[in-house]
């Protein structure tokens, strides 16, 4: 069953920006790319650390401690030195809120 939990309304998370919120089950950064809304968990699955401060190129994330590199829209892992995917979570547009399942 879903649990959608509220992140903000549609208007303030521009495209190129991200918002992180904090969830009971992981920190969640949620990316506006050109007009489309997109969630992974922000930890590097190669070594725990925060994600979302890094650098975007295209529909890409940087981690800033080591350079692996992942798929905002999929969660996959791109580069070394991270092999594991980054969890994702489903997000909608609920009344002009953007919304993310954290189920």
């Amino acid at each position: 069953m879903a649990e959608w939990i509220d992140v903000c309304g549609e208007d303030e998370l521009k495209p190129g920006l991200r918002k992180i919120i904090a969830t009971d089950v992981a920190e969640i950064a949620v990316f506006n790319l050109d007009g489309e809304f997109y969630a992974i968990e922000d930890v590097c699955t190669h070594d725990g650390g925060e994600l979302a401060s890094g650098q975007c190129e295209g529909d890409q994330i940087i981690c800033p401690r080591h350079g692996a590199r992942f798929c905002i829209k999929d969660g996959k892992s791109l580069t070394p030195p991270a092999y594991e995917d980054v969890e994702t979570f489903p997000v909608c547009i609920n009344q002009g809120r953007i919304q993310v399942d954290i189920d």
